[in-house]
């Protein structure tokens, strides 16, 4: 096929709720056009990670390109197959930048859920069209024509244009294809234009620098081409260009229209960004003198963590080696932020920020299988901010410690959410009586159909980002659905918790809290801490506190030496000197001694 023929060439991705069936589609698709042999076949082939594949879960959005020929003409199929948990949005919403379809999958099982709409609303908003897709329609327990009523229902398109497939036998594999070449528009874009590509996904090898994953939008990128990121200013030559089919195939040129990759030969992500324009470097250059300028492709907004935790290396000599590996992660997730930070009883570390809690498991995983290291993990916390007395702007805070006292401050705000959650109408009350346990605010009810609801509520993120998921499938028998999306930040009525170890503040162990909740969380606190500290040889009280105001105290019984053992008779007065001295010498104890606090105490308390 002529390489010049844009209009032979179609970009789509799949989108979907989470196990809905993308990958094995994919996988059908992949065997369908041939551009996988047969006996390199496997299942989930778009996943690389053997984390995706053991978990049946896609992290990475994966970009390849087949072959397809339909009555007598060839056509180019991009396909971007992209990940479904609500944690990996960020990684849908760069997907659906660089095509101009969307194949919209549902399984026939399990109907429309809270990502299927998610990743629906992103694609309507980028303007593709939507092929609507029943998946598992072979499997004995399908709902196919319940499902066909969700999908109306939800994208208004006609009942007869929904296609029944299966991922897994290939049923309905050639009807998507034949959708995909009569419906998804070509794409637009000027051959003779300056080269503009835009990036929307990046990751590092070893010996060609950067690989930056992109869509040309306009003209055509070579290797050996001198080009420009636009967005950093850093300029380098490219060292090679080429396709996925699905692994990485050089190729002479990239044109307009053309999803694919150019290896820049740049040893840091940081300079290759995603969302960043590429243009010819000369071009640029000779533009500018004749004060003309190249448009900049509307990038992605900036990815921003909602979820912070710390990470500490079990031993401190570690500390090298865990940065090392941390920077190695970020070079192949864009996502991914880190900073050093320290605590006086785990050392050195860092505060990781990351998309969700899924996305924390990953990293973790990913630092024990990659790299053999097995860190230490505080409990997730949220970004405050917090408006100081006589100040305009709010500043932004990562911990407790950096709260200051309470004269000083006008308010503190928590980022909210506004959350959905897909469920089947029988779990209603149950759903209800959970959210009511929590600081939720009920927003409204839609029926799917007349078993399903969608709930919508907004609530402080940090009510739900530790174990509401489990509580949620527990309270529905596993069948609801959730999806989030960050709405801003109000005040609320919050406060600094200290814990008090002898009468002496512990800073690390210190967090914000809802006024309302402050006794019950030291309670909790105090508790696992009593458990958590070796006795000593005195009395030692621990307490929680709000400014001078103790809500919660337990107390650390000391070891008792029995000091009257050796007496065998005589005066009552020498067994009470011998009592009386042995208290002296607790008080004096007391009064000199500072209570250890061992690192698993801690842990007890920060970790998950």
């Amino acid at each position: 096929m002529n390489q010049d023929n844009q209009k032979n060439i179609r970009n789509f991705c799949i989108i979907a709720h989470i196990d809905h069936g993308k990958s094995t589609l994919a996988d059908r698709l992949l065997e369908f056009t041939q551009t996988v042999e047969k006996r390199k076949m496997k299942e989930q082939l778009l996943d690389q990670m053997d984390l995706e594949r053991e978990r049946g879960i896609t992290i990475k959005l994966q970009p390849v390109r087949m072959s397809y020929v339909q009555d007598g003409q060839e056509y180019i199929l991009n396909l971007i197959d992209t990940p479904g948990h609500v944690d990996f949005g960020y990684e849908v919403s760069r997907s659906l930048a660089a095509v101009e379809g969307a194949v919209l999958l549902v399984d026939a099982t399990k109907g429309v859920q809270a990502q299927t709409l998610s990743n629906l609303y992103l694609a309507i908003e980028q303007g593709l069209e939507i092929i609507p897709v029943v998946n598992k329609v072979d499997l004995p327990n399908a709902e196919v024509e319940k499902t066909k009523k969700e999908i109306v229902h939800i994208l208004g398109c006609a009942e007869d244009e929904i296609i029944e497939a299966s991922g897994k036998t290939g049923i309905g594999v050639e009807n998507i294809l034949r959708a995909i070449v009569e419906k998804i528009p070509t794409p637009q874009g000027d051959l003779e234009k300056p080269l503009r590509a835009m990036i929307f996904d990046s990751k590092y090898d070893t010996y060609k620098g950067v690989l930056a994953f992109v869509r040309i939008v306009d003209g055509q990128v070579r290797s050996d081409q001198e080009i420009l990121m636009m967005a950093s200013g850093k300029d380098s030559n490219t060292i090679e260009v080429g396709h996925f089919k699905p692994a990485m195939v050089a190729a002479q040129f990239l044109r307009a229209g053309d999803i694919g990759y150019i290896a820049t030969g740049l040893k840091s992500v940081d300079f290759c960004r995603v969302g960043d324009t590429i243009t010819d470097f000369q071009t640029f250059k000779s533009l500018q003198k004749k004060n003309e300028k190249i448009e900049v492709l509307p990038g992605y907004r900036e990815v921003r963590p909602v979820v912070y935790a710390s990470l500490y290396p079990v031993d401190g000599d570690d500390y090298n080696l865990m940065r090392d590996s941390l920077e190695k992660l970020k070079l192949n997730d864009a996502s991914f932020v880190f900073e050093p930070e320290s605590n006086q009883a785990l050392g050195k570390g860092f505060r990781c920020g990351f998309l969700g809690l899924l996305h924390l498991e990953i990293i973790k995983e990913r630092l024990e299988r990659e790299f053999d290291f097995t860190p230490t993990i505080t409990t997730p916390s949220v970004v405050y901010e917090i408006l100081f007395k006589n100040q305009d702007q709010p500043q932004k805070i990562y911990s407790a410690m950096d709260v200051p006292e309470a004269m000083l401050i006008e308010e503190i705000r928590e980022p909210f959410v506004k959350l959905e959650i897909v469920t089947p109408s029988k779990y209603l009350g149950a759903v209800m009586e959970l959210m009511g346990t929590l600081r939720s605010i009920y927003l409204n009810t839609q029926y799917l159909d007349m078993e399903r609801i969608i709930l919508s509520f907004e609530i402080p993120l940090t009510d739900i980002i530790v174990n509401f998921h489990d509580d949620l499938k527990s309270a529905t028998s596993g069948y609801a659905s959730m999806s989030y999306e960050f709405i801003g930040y109000r005040a609320q009525d919050l406060i600094r918790l200290d814990i008090l170890l002898g009468g002496e503040k512990v800073e690390a162990l210190s967090r914000i809290v809802p006024r309302e909740r402050a006794h019950g969380e030291g309670g909790v606190i105090v508790t696992k801490l009593k458990d958590a500290i070796p006795r000593q040889n005195f009395a030692i009280a621990v307490q929680a506190a709000i400014g001078g105001k103790i809500v919660a105290r337990e107390t650390i019984r000391p070891y008792r030496k029995d000091v009257i053992a050796k007496l065998y008779g005589g005066d009552v007065t020498r067994k009470n000197k011998l009592l009386d001295k042995q208290k002296k010498g607790k008080k004096k104890m007391r009064d000199q001694g500072r209570v250890q606090v061992p690192s698993e105490a801690y842990l007890a308390v920060l970790k998950r």
